[in-house]
Formats: C-alpha cells, sequence, structure tokens
C-alpha cells in the first residue's frame, strides 16, 4: 500500500509513518509534505506511483489541507488528521470523511486504516465523485480554534520532551534553525518557522520583536531607550546575542507591554 503524509509538524509526520510501519512494514510512504503549495508541485512531478490513502492534516503551514481536494479533484480516500473539537469533527461524519484526533493513537489508527482496507476494493472498482468541501471550508474558516499551542515536542538525542509553553523564555532564529530558550536557559530547536509560531502562539504572551526573536512577557527584564526611539531588551536567559526591537514594530510593542 502507498501512502502519502501531508502535515506541517515534522515530529508528528515521522511519529505516524513509524506507527504505520508498525502496523504494517510493507506501507510505503511516499513522501512527508508539509504544504499546499508542496504537495500541488508533488502531485505535479510525480503522476505515478498514485497514493491509495493519504493522510491529509486540515491545518497546514500555508493554507487549510482542503484546497488540495479543491484544486487536485482529489477522489483517493483521504483520512483526515485534525486537533479540532467534537463539533467540528461531526462535520466531518456529516461529509463522510474519516479523521484522527491528534495526538494520533496506535489503536484508532489501525482501526482506521482496516475501515479504509474494508472499502478499498469498492474504491477500486469505482470511482467516486470529488466531494463538495464547500461548506466544510467555510465552516473551517469561521470557527478556526480558539485555543493556543501549550506545548511543544522537541528531541533531545534519542529522546522526545514535551515542553510546556509557559516555561519557554523565548524562540530565535540562528544558523539557519529555529530554537526555543527555557527559562532554565536550555535552547532546543523545534520544527516551525518564527512565522508559524506567531500565529501559534498567544499574542498577549508572545511579541515579535525583530525577525530573529519571538519573546515572553515574562521574560523581559529590562528594557534601554536610545536616541530615535530605538529599544534594547535584557532578556533572562540571557541570549548569544543582543536583542532589539524593530524600528516598525516599537509602537507595537509598547502598545503591547500595556495591555
Amino acid at each position: 500500500m502507498n501512502v502519502l503524509i501531508i502535515e506541517d509538524e515534522t515530529l508528528t509526520a515521522r511519529r505516524l509513518e513509524k506507527l504505520l510501519h508498525t502496523y504494517d512494514p510493507g506501507i510505503r510512504v511516499l513522501a512527508r509534505i508539509p504544504s499546499v503549495a508542496k504537495t500541488l508541485r508533488w502531485f505535479e512531478e510525480n503522476p505515478a506511483p498514485k497514493p491509495d490513502l493519504i493522510f491529509l492534516d486540515i491545518h497546514l503551514e500555508d493554507d487549510l489541507g482542503f484546497r488540495i481536494i479543491e484544486q487536485l479533484r482529489l477522489t483517493i480516500p483521504i483520512i483526515f488528521t485534525t486537533a479540532y473539537d467534537e463539533y467540528m469533527l461531526q462535520a466531518f461524519k456529516a461529509n463522510s470523511i474519516d479523521y484522527l484526533l491528534k495526538p494520533i493513537d496506535y489503536e484508532e489508527l489501525v482501526t482506521a486504516i482496516e475501515k479504509f482496507r474494508s472499502f478499498q476494493k469498492l474504491f477500486s472498482e469505482t470511482v467516486p465523485p470529488a466531494p463538495d468541501l464547500t461548506e466544510l471550508v467555510s465552516l473551517l474558516e469561521k470557527t478556526r480554534p480558539a485555543a493556543y499551542k501549550e506545548r511543544f515536542m522537541v528531541t533531545i538525542g534519542p529522546k522526545i520532551k514535551s515542553v510546556e509553553t509557559e516555561q519557554i523564555a523565548y524562540f530565535f532564529f540562528e544558523d539557519k534553525a529555529t530554537f526555543l530558550s527555557t527559562l532554565e536557559g536550555q535552547n532546543l530547536d523545534v520544527d516551525y518557522s518564527l512565522d508559524r509560531l506567531a500565529g501559534l502562539l498567544n499574542p498577549r504572551q508572545f511579541f515579535r520583536v525583530n525577525r530573529s526573536f519571538l519573546v515572553s512577557l515574562g521574560a523581559i527584564r529590562t528594557i534601554h531607550t536610545f536616541s530615535g526611539g530605538k529599544l534594547k531588551l535584557d532578556l533572562h536567559p540571557k541570549p548569544r546575542q543582543e536583542v532589539f526591537v524593530s524600528g516598525d514594530r516599537v509602537t507595537d510593542f509598547k502598545e503591547w507591554l500595556g495591555r
């Protein structure tokens, strides 16, 4: 069985692939893709072999996963992976869409695959029409989750650790990689861009002060003012480089501090 994983969280995609191989070592993962744009390009560049089954994250790094179905008019069976609540899941059921709630449970994964295999013969003999997802996409866009990310999964050597957002002082970009710095001063790499993080974190708690730093309010110890309105931040724990608020963000930064 050929499988395509469309998921923007690298650790989640890797774990899903591992679970699939635990279920059946013969499953072939054709690719792990993090975005709508890259998925469209992949299908254009890889006409064969086609996946028998797709695991599709609903909220990708650049758009809703449903855009892929719309643009390609996909009729390939899809199992959605989602963090949406029960209300949203009712919408998926109404559209005959199977789903796995994150974090993905192995037993639920097995049940979903067995369900797919029970209908696989039907899929091979008939070509179902591409689903009309207009109403579902509209519903999702109107009801995006209000909850912000509460924890991050990071890899430390052979181990995976969960870091609570409350324990993070700031995120920073360095040497073409993104890191989080804990309140204890531990720097750990994360599979997110700062742009993506800015949309996942509570804006009352974190602020993007420049292109390289996204800081927590609690990490700011002192703010130094310079001529021309320039601001320098003393953060705890102390970063390896000086941190300044970009000139075009000073006004918004001051408003953020005063909330």
